[in-house]
């Protein structure tokens, strides 16, 4: 195996041919993953349910009849969020190692985990048993899995399974130290525990790919050659003990683009580090609702924690694909810590004028019916 380099494909979002999201261009998908390797790049991350289940495939296809297995690395996820009965389970991989056309994974993940999956359909089925089984069995060399939720209860799963190896989390310079999704406290906690971290979302779904215009100057001015989205993947790369920073490329000039600038990977410098910073306090400025104190609105709040609820707003309608956002697999996660209740009642007067610019119970409830009404996690209304 050659040595690794940080820069990962992400097979979520191939180019297609047709209409349906299993319309994969396999031939561009082919040119894609040649200059990918040719690159010196080797991980490759699918799942059950990428392009409607066609991304397993696809991989086989374009990588795993083309090239010897062992100058890449396959990571793939078991589909936890839909809930199979534990008489299903070894079916499921079995039918994953067919589709992918191979005999073992490098990296094998339990997608979606967090606070209600993992007590729930991942205790019920034994899942990190399974896993365990299929290691020694030589079908998976490493275990691992995605997780969209708080950092402590990404730490009490990693403190109850030493056998995890890796843990894939949203990460890049924009949620950094949002409350949602924690991207700084669930990465402390991984390397606290001395696993590896997968990055994913290092461009916020194309959101850092381009940044508000009073933000232009800020990075061209350290380097005029370098796009927004290098430096939201570098950001990305340059935390200590990343595996692989996932980039869903949809066309070879992605893959040109990313390589290009992550073939000979530089750290990000102090003076970039701060100029994202700037980068982030110019997207706020784009938000529907701005506030200059933010921690004040939950101080009469009922301990509801109102500012993490209307920022999360704010950063779903900055995306390009809101409806797809991060935001919206984290809500009800988030929510559920809190009285359930809290959404139809009115705060103090004095909290309500504390957002200055906007009316927080109007922004609240506006906040919340959005949130909870295209969250991804349906298995909360049963």
């Amino acid at each position: 195996m050659r040595d690794i380099k940080k820069l990962g494909f992400g097979l979520m979002r191939l180019p297609l041919s047709g209409e349906s999201g299993a319309d994969i261009d396999m031939e561009q998908f082919k040119k894609m993953v040649d200059l990918f390797l040719k690159r010196g790049f080797t991980y490759f991350d699918t799942s059950y349910v990428y392009h409607n289940g066609a991304s397993e495939t696809a991989i086989r296809e374009a990588l795993v009849k083309r090239h010897p297995r062992d100058s890449f690395l396959l990571a793939s996820k078991f589909p936890t969020f839909q809930m199979p009965a534990e008489d299903r389970v070894e079916a499921i991989f079995n039918e994953q190692l067919e589709k992918c056309g191979v005999e073992y994974f490098d990296y094998y993940l339990l997608h979606n985990l967090n606070r209600y999956l993992y007590p729930n359909e991942v205790n019920a089925c034994h899942l990190f048993e399974h896993m365990k089984r299929w290691k020694e069995q030589g079908k998976l060399r490493h275990i691992a899995f995605s997780y969209h939720d708080d950092a402590e209860h990404l730490d009490q799963i990693l403190t109850e399974h030493p056998e995890v190896d890796a843990v894939q989390i949203v990460l890049n310079y924009y949620d950094w130290e949002e409350p949602f999704i924690q991207s700084k406290k669930c990465y402390e906690v991984i390397r606290k525990h001395g696993k590896q971290v997968i990055v994913m979302e290092p461009v916020k779904g194309g959101t850092l790919a381009r940044v508000p215009s009073g933000a232009e100057h800020i990075l061209k001015d350290i380097d005029g050659d370098a796009s927004p989205a290098s430096f939201a993947i570098r950001f990305s790369a340059s935390r200590e003990g990343v595996l692989a920073v996932l980039s869903g490329m949809s066309n070879l000039a992605q893959v040109e683009e990313n390589t290009g600038f992550m073939r000979d990977f530089k750290p990000l410098t102090e003076a970039e580090e701060r100029a994202l910073q700037e980068v982030k306090a110019e997207f706020q400025k784009t938000w529907k609702y701005r506030c200059d104190n933010w921690e004040a609105l939950d101080e009469n709040a009922y301990g509801v924690p109102i500012s993490g609820i209307i920022r999360a707003y704010n950063s779903i309608f900055i995306q390009p694909d809101p409806f797809f956002s991060a935001e919206l697999n984290y809500y009800k996660s988030f929510r559920s810590a809190y009285d359930p209740t809290f959404e139809t009642g009115d705060y103090s007067e004095e909290t309500a004028k504390i957002g200055g610019a906007f009316d927080v119970n109007t922004a609240l409830k506006e906040a919340v019916k959005t949130q909870f009404e295209n969250s991804f996690q349906s298995y909360m209304n049963r």
